[in-house]
């Protein structure tokens, strides 16, 4: 039986403020998790997003340094419309996140825009232009 994809993991300096990001767009997930070393959303299908901050994955793995040199994950946010995506671009970089490419009219017919997490993971955020 072929695996499947249940987690996509994503390791944070700072829990709270990582998670404030993800609310920003869109995602419930509880205030208690901002003091927790390990906080789950569960996707539409079943999916989970997960995070863990640094002194968790260094509890299994003492020997885990940060990666550098660009993101290593794009995580991509779909919006109904061009207006929804610049918004929520705006809103973020307006809260202090570091706007990576701002808005543009993609080739391959999408509204698109690329916003940094606080841990440097690229965020895209896109739309359909029809």
């Amino acid at each position: 039986m072929p695996a499947k994809i249940d987690l996509i993991g994503l390791v944070v300096t700072d829990m709270a403020r990582s998670l404030a990001f993800y609310r920003h767009l869109g995602l419930a997930l509880p205030p208690e998790a901002d003091d927790a070393p390990h906080a789950e959303f569960e996707l539409p299908g079943g999916l989970r997003l997960a995070w863990d901050t640094e002194d968790t994955i260094r509890s299994f793995d003492p020997d885990w340094t940060r990666p550098s040199g660009g993101h290593r994950v794009a995580l991509a946010f779909h919006f109904d419309t061009p207006d929804e995506a610049d918004a929520a671009y705006a809103d973020l970089v307006a809260l202090g996140y570091e706007g990576h490419k701002a808005p543009w009219n993609a080739p391959w017919g999408q509204r698109y825009a690329i916003v940094n997490d606080p841990d440097g993971n690229a965020v895209d955020l896109f739309s359909p232009l029809s």
